[in-house]
């Protein structure tokens, strides 16, 4: 599906993340094997990342660091939101580095 119309996928220009990003984006959507590399990162998140977590959740693994969520306003979480697309750190370099700082200053 996505190789049918490389550029259907993401309808944003190069206004919402800047000329550069936006022409490394439109080359890499081109490049089937990218397109096939994206397709399985998120394959893996239903079977092998999936099982690792379940794994390390029955093990009573937890992450033991600071961590810091950051995710664009469009998805429905609460903490740092950020006015971005999906590709939030091309979309909104200065808020997310400024959510970075900010978490980075206090840990």
């Amino acid at each position: 599906m996505f190789s049918a119309d490389p550029d259907a996928w993401y309808r944003a220009g190069p206004e919402a993340m800047g000329n550069e990003a936006f022409a490394d984006y439109r080359r890499a959507i081109h490049d089937p094997a990218t397109v096939h590399a994206m397709c399985e990162d998120y394959r893996a998140g239903l079977a092998i990342d999936r099982a690792h977590d379940e794994a390390d959740r029955a093990a009573g693994r937890r992450v033991s660091c600071p961590t810091l969520l950051a995710w664009s306003i469009h998805d429905d979480l609460r903490g740092v939101r950020i006015d971005s697309g999906h590709h939030m750190a091309e979309d909104a370099p200065a808020e997310l580095a400024a959510a970075l700082r900010e978490f980075l200053s206090r840990s």
